[in-house]
């Protein structure tokens, strides 16, 4: 399977490593450690090194209870490391949910857009249909400042499944073909330790949709659930989390943790 995403056609015939750069002083695991151009394209050429096959940029935290960033904020973290990165020779991702930063990140030279809001926001639709940029669809119940405050569901895979079907035929209508678009099932967005678990046991249920899937469980609360560590001692469960997502049909993996993940799958 091709994704077609900007300037790349990425070939997911074998997983993929998104490599997470962080432009961000609140970010659950590495908050402040890369939240200058200089360190965040220092830490994503490190990661193209350790052999990330995309660099997830990102300049707004989306972990629980985050606060929002200021457009013009998130803009100024953001764009310089696109623009520095924009000839490292892999695709480049922003991981937005706001329209105008998807706008000004494809025009720096992103290449996919990471959208936890799935293109809810008005116009984010209309934007990435116009451009080549590939997207990632994810779920979530709620916003990062309160969905992890008492998450329900009758269902957790049917009503993942439902709503990513129902966002991919928005997308579609919308003019993006199918082959620029990934869906993510959201772990640990508006989710319990049990919905998690679920959805990664029943991850062949959302691949029943016929796109590829990214899965986002590095470091987070769910392993240091499993496993009793905190957000810094979870490199192993993360590694395992990979793999295990790889092997149940993931494509695409997203993690902190590029060499170690690199070499475990």
């Amino acid at each position: 399977m091709i994704f077609n995403c900007g300037k790349f056609q990425l070939d997911l015939s074998q997983p993929r490593v998104m490599g997470i750069v962080n432009v961000t002083p609140d970010s659950f695991s590495d908050g402040g450690k890369f939240n200058t151009t200089e360190k965040a394209i220092e830490h994503a050429l490190q990661l193209v090194e350790e052999g990330a096959d995309i660099l997830d940029i990102g300049g707004e935290s989306t972990r629980p209870g985050a606060t929002p960033v200021p457009l013009d904020e998130e803009l100024n973290r953001v764009i310089p490391v696109i623009e520095g990165l924009r000839h490292v020779g892999v695709p480049l991702s922003i991981d937005t949910y706001k329209p105008q930063v998807m706008q000004a990140a494809i025009a720096a030279g992103a290449d996919i857009v990471n959208d936890v809001c799935a293109l809810r926001e008005p116009q984010a639709l209309e934007i990435v249909a116009a451009s080549q940029a590939g997207v990632c669809l994810m779920h979530m119940q709620g916003r990062p400042q309160t969905m992890q405050a008492n998450p329900e569901y009758d269902d957790v895979v049917k009503a993942v499944k439902d709503f990513l079907a129902e966002r991919l035929m928005a997308a579609e209508q919308a003019g993006i073909d199918r082959s620029r678009i990934v869906l993510d099932p959201g772990f640990g967005f508006g989710k319990r330790t049990a919905h998690n678990l679920s959805l990664l046991n029943h991850l062949n249920d959302i691949q029943a949709l016929g796109l590829p899937l990214l899965i986002g469980l590095s470091r987070k609360s769910v392993l240091g659930q499993v496993v009793g560590l905190s957000v810094d001692e979870r490199l192993h469960a993360s590694i395992a989390a990979s793999v295990i997502s790889v092997m149940k049909g993931a494509s695409i993996v997203r993690v902190h943790d590029v060499k170690p993940t690199v070499d475990a799958l």
